[in-house]
């Protein structure tokens, strides 16, 4: 696949399944570059409140495993600097993960500026 600029491929898991008002416990993201190279990371992120059971059930990530990991408000500009000029990707993306993640960025008193940028959900 040919790019003009960046893809940023992303899966989040999350306290729950309400975008708006659940937490992001770990993310992961692949970022394509245009020159056909790509960069993988994931991420636990520590929610700041309980991860409940039904939640660990599904992605089997608990409250001992986040413990020591940043708040997603430790990584928000990390986050948003990454994701600068480039599209965005994943599956179900639009109706979850981008409400989720502009939710907790927010929270943070950040934006993710959407404008000119594409968006492909799988």
């Amino acid at each position: 696949m040919k790019l003009d600029r960046p893809l940023v491929l992303l899966d989040f898991e999350a306290t729950g399944a309400n975008p708006l008002e659940d937490r992001i416990v770990q993310i992961g993201c692949v970022r394509l570059r245009t020159d056909g190279e790509s960069d993988e990371r994931s991420w636990l992120i520590n929610p700041g409140i309980p991860i409940p059971a039904e939640a660990t059930k599904v992605h089997g990530i608990t409250d001992a495993m986040v413990a020591a990991a940043p708040t997603f408000k430790a990584m928000a500009s990390r986050l948003l600097n990454g994701l600068e000029g480039a599209d965005l990707g994943g599956y179900n993306i639009i109706p979850y993960d981008l409400p989720l993640l502009r939710a907790e960025f927010a929270r943070c008193n950040l934006t993710l500026d959407m404008k000119d940028r594409r968006v492909i959900d799988v």
